[in-house]
């Protein structure tokens, strides 16, 4: 017998893509020199790993505060200045690590999957 329950689905899919979402974001903001944190937004639903900015300041604001990430202000011609962010040294070591057990728990979740 098959139960099909979208409500638990969409619930556990959210919660797998908040998971990686300091992934995600220590990687888009290391590619780029400095990012604008739209710049975050816009790509992040590109990746279709929606994301409201109601969760990514916080977010951002966090991993500032742990020195994982720096920003510069800049004033801005038309409205209120901007705040750029760049990786820290620390942000690249920690961006590494995530990388490293990212790939070995999509690899073990893989051999799982084949298994079925």
């Amino acid at each position: 017998m098959y139960y099909f329950c979208s409500m638990n689905t969409e619930k556990n899919i959210s919660q797998m893509r908040k998971g990686v979402l300091e992934l995600c974001i220590l990687a888009i903001i290391a590619r780029s020199e400095e990012v604008y944190a739209s710049d975050i937004l816009d790509q992040l639903k590109e990746a279709k790993l929606i994301v409201v900015e109601g969760t990514l300041y916080p977010l951002l604001t966090r991993l500032k505060n742990e020195g994982l990430l720096s920003y510069r202000w800049e004033e801005s011609r038309s409205g209120p200045p901007r705040k750029y962010y760049q990786i820290t040294p620390m942000g690249d070591v920690l961006l590494k690590e995530l990388v490293n057990g990212w790939q070995e728990l999509v690899g073990a979740v893989d051999s799982l999957i084949k298994k079925q």
